[in-house]
Formats: C-alpha cells, structure tokens, sequence
C-alpha cells in the first residue's frame, strides 16, 4: 500500500465520521423533539411554518418544506385530527384553506427544544453561500457513486428518515 492510498482511506474514514456525526446529531434532536413536543420533528415543523405565516396553504407549506403535497397534506390532516391545527376556509376562495394554529398547537411549540426542521437544515441555512454551493456540487458527484440510490427520499422530511430507521 503505497502513502497516496493510505491517505485518501484515512480521509474516506474522516467523511465516514463526518456523515455519522451529521446523521447521530440529526437522530438525537429528533428524539428530544418527540420527548418534549409528544410529535415528530415533521409535525412539529408543519406547526412551526404556520406559526410564521398563520393562514398559510398547504401548496405553499409543502414547497417551503421541499416536500410532496401528499407528504404535506398527510401531516396536516394528522395535525387537525389532533386538535393542533385548524383549517379554515380563505375568504376570497373558498375551496382554498388556510391553516391557523389551535391552543395545543401554541403549546406543543412552547415545548420545542430546538428547531423544527432539524439541525442540518439550520446549519445549511449558517454556512456562507459558497461553502454551501461547493457543498451541493461535491454532494452531487459522491450521489453519482452511491448504486440504487431511491429519488423518493430527497422529498422525504429528515425528521421521518431517521424515525422510520429506528430499530431501537
């Protein structure tokens, strides 16, 4: 084994470690999230997105989330079903609805240890803009490595990934 592999195997073994504490800091926060909200980090953003904009509709919801309508409406409906959130008819079209939060609404984001869409999204959104496009192009190429990669996934709240990856 000659110093050039070595080398470039120490710094696959770095990025490996960086992944784990990217995905292992993702997983904690998320789990503080449910003990103290009794939510998932996606519901939890849902309510928090409404809170920044009361009256906001599903369509617009889900884009600022970078999730599927269905994904969106699904969360919605979960959100009403459990008295947090309230649809109410917009007044210029009525077969529009715009979503207000509720008392338990106000009172699981009390609770809310952090941010609701995670740390990784907040810590995108504090890097400097060209860290961050160096960051997406070097993503795209370690993608076009990754065989069987699954597009769904990229439209997939991070909150519900790691949830639904829990076997402990």
């Amino acid at each position: 084994m000659n110093a050039l592999s070595s080398s470039k195997e120490q710094r696959v073994i770095d990025v490996l470690q960086q992944f784990r504490l990217i995905y292992g800091s993702m997983r904690r926060h998320f789990r503080l999230v449910e003990e103290r909200c009794g939510m998932s980090g996606s519901q939890m953003w849902v309510l928090q997105e409404v809170q920044r904009s009361p009256g906001i509709g599903i369509g617009e919801l889900a884009e600022r989330m970078g999730v599927h309508q269905s994904t969106c409406s699904q969360l919605v409906d979960k959100l009403v079903a459990q008295d947090c959130l309230d649809k109410q008819k917009k007044k210029g079209d009525q077969r529009r609805v715009g979503l207000q939060l509720t008392e338990r609404g106000h009172e699981a984001l009390a609770a809310l240890p952090g941010p609701a869409e995670g740390v990784v999204p907040e810590a995108l959104a504090a890097v400097p803009e060209v860290v961050l496009k160096t960051l997406q192009i070097n993503l795209a190429e370690l993608l076009q490595h990754i065989p069987g990669k699954d597009e769904k996934y990229a439209n997939m709240p991070l909150a519900d990934m790691v949830r639904n990856s829990e076997g402990d």
